[in-house]
């Protein structure tokens, strides 16, 4: 059985213990050790205090599904930056499995998109910089600019894109991929915006010849069902989001 002389402990050693345990992966050993630390109202006080300890027990809840204690942990104290991307992992990853359960099914890339949407990072894990999909704004201001120099990088300027913005080479050509294929649905919604202006400019012109009957209807049925798949198409591509996904 797991034990250890906890009163002799000074804060810094209790610490200690709970990184190397963290870092070990035994998140059992783990949260045996943090449910024998002490209870006196003193030492709990020097002990909350403490981001190993409480990253610590930020791990435990989440491995043992007790993810209304992680919230709380970690919508009530902030962290230092070093602990920001595990903590956000664990936030993003508890909100998921919360979904999957409530749904019954596995999450998709939209339903993860949506449910980081409802459930964004709490400032103490987070440095504040605008994020959308998890890339920072500068990140997606960069990735925009190499794109309009070309749309089409070669493996060379992934890697060399991946270096100054942090991301993998996949992370980059997954960006640029879904990119080129939001500009390709945005034209093919101008044409057709465009084919349905002009469809009615016909209509209107044919009204006033007296080719169409006065009950409505197009003396052509392929305009009809040309104007139907327009407004199916714009509906499509207006819902999409522009987040990388």
């Amino acid at each position: 059985m797991f034990q250890l002389p906890i009163l002799n402990f000074s804060p810094q050693q209790v610490a200690g213990v709970c990184e190397t345990l963290e870092e070990s992966g035994d998140v059992e050993r783990l949260g045996r050790f943090l449910w024998s630390l002490p209870v006196a109202p003193a030492a709990c006080e020097v002990l909350n205090k403490n981001e190993s300890v409480l990253r610590a027990r930020a791990v435990v809840a989440f491995h043992t599904g007790n993810y209304r204690e992680l919230y709380h942990i970690l919508e009530n104290h902030k962290f230092t930056k070093e602990s920001h991307t595990k903590l956000q992992a664990l936030w993003l990853e508890a909100h998921y499995q919360e979904a999957e359960k409530l749904r019954g099914r596995p999450l998709g890339p939209v339903d993860k998109y949506r449910v980081r949407k409802k459930f964004p990072l709490p400032r103490t894990i987070w440095d504040g910089e605008q994020k959308t999909h998890c890339f920072k704004e500068r990140t997606r201001h960069l990735l925009r600019e190499w794109y309009l120099q070309d749309p089409y990088p070669n493996p060379s300027k992934k890697r060399e894109l991946a270096q100054a913005t942090g991301l993998t080479p996949t992370q980059v050509g997954n960006w640029f991929k879904n990119r080129r294929q939001r500009d390709r649905a945005a034209a093919a919604k101008n044409r057709l915006q465009q084919r349905v202006l002009s469809d009615g400019s016909v209509r209107s012109l044919a009204d006033d010849d007296g080719t169409v009957d006065r009950l409505g209807n197009s003396s052509s049925p392929e305009a009809s069902l040309s104007s139907k798949a327009a407004a199916s198409a714009i509906s499509i591509t207006s819902s999409d989001s522009e987040c990388d996904i």
